[in-house]
């Protein structure tokens, strides 16, 4: 048996330009760090060899790997010429459709552990690139390509999107307790919505490439990123928690369906109570609520927020990675 956990991530500033539409005609960037909320993949020889068997929220028993329905399972086991013989699980620590980033840390976290398996070694980058190419290119999700660099390398970064394709990792070191001292200041609490990602970005990918007025809006959260990763080295916190703000009032006029009246209402309550900014996590529509906020006004925003879930959690350096492997 082999098992990899790979983690999920937090996007603080600049999603949406890891979008071929923008990055095709201008750099992108995303800020973003992995959190200690995981997807955990594991594969065990299965004893009919002819046979697979895929576990997620439904279990699957084929005969033929094009009759897996999972699309990622079917697709990385097609593209490897894998027959059969094999058992698959995936376990995730939240659920898919809230904003963190799941579906890829499946892809990455199913990858790595193939790769294991087959007693090859891979790094993170073409964890990640191999990913994007499943997905973007072979599935054709309309997805960016932020969250497969985030899960494959993990940690706190800026991922640059360059207009080529290429994609590049700058991995940032914060000294003096600043991450410790940004990690008390978040807060993040589950709206009670999933939402269909694929809905969302495709609105965005149209208004960012056929109106002029959404590039540019969007250009103006990237700028934001180098903003974030200059706050952050100097250590004034606030001031990050109000660039999460300024990127969320630009974010939401991207697309209609990126928010809503009932999160917009929350959203402000939360300003009102405490914090100095937050965003909605992911493509939009649903999940979970980033707020940043000073640790002594805390309470007063948990009590604001009662009536929605918080999740506590901390931040995760380390990528996707092979925790166990035994016999079989």
């Amino acid at each position: 048996m082999i098992i990899t956990k790979t983690p999920f991530r937090i996007s603080f500033l600049g999603g949406g330009s890891d979008l071929k539409e923008y990055y095709g005609r201008s750099p992108g960037a995303v800020l973003s760090i992995t959190i200690n909320k995981h997807m955990y993949i594991s594969s065990h020889r299965f004893f009919e060899e002819n046979q697979t068997r895929v576990k997620y929220s439904q279990t699957e028993t084929v005969g033929s790997i094009d009759d897996i329905k999972h699309p990622i399972v079917r697709t990385v086991l097609k593209r490897f010429g894998f027959q059969g013989g094999l058992e698959i699980s995936s376990i995730a620590d939240v659920p898919s459709g809230t904003g963190l980033g799941s579906s890829s840390a499946f892809t990455v976290g199913f990858l790595h552990n193939y790769y294991a398996r087959s007693g090859k070694f891979v790094t993170c980058e073409q964890l990640a690139r191999e990913a994007c190419e499943i997905e973007i290119d072979m599935l054709k999700e309309p997805i960016g390509r932020q969250d497969q660099y985030a899960a494959a390398f993990g940690g706190l970064n800026v991922i640059h999107f360059h207009t080529d394709g290429q994609v590049s990792v700058d991995r940032l070191h914060l000294g003096g307790g600043i991450i410790e001292k940004l990690q008390q200041n978040l807060l993040m609490f589950y709206t009670g919505k999933s939402r269909a990602t694929s809905s969302v970005l495709l609105e965005q990918k149209e208004n960012i490439a056929g109106t002029a007025g959404k590039f540019e809006a969007m250009r103006s959260i990237v700028d934001l990123v180098e903003q974030g990763r200059e706050v952050l080295y100097s250590g004034e916190l606030n001031d990050f928690g109000r660039l999460l703000d300024k990127g969320w009032i630009i974010k939401r006029e991207l697309a209609s369906k990126v928010t809503d009246p009932e999160i917009d209402a929350i959203y402000e309550h939360a300003l009102r109570s405490g914090a100095l900014g937050g965003k909605l996590l992911g493509a939009g529509g649903g999940g979970f609520l980033l707020f940043y906020c000073e640790k002594h006004k805390q309470d007063a925003l948990r009590s604001a927020l009662s009536k929605l879930k918080e999740l506590p959690f901390q931040f995760e350096l380390e990528g996707s990675k092979v925790i166990y492997v035994g016999s079989e």
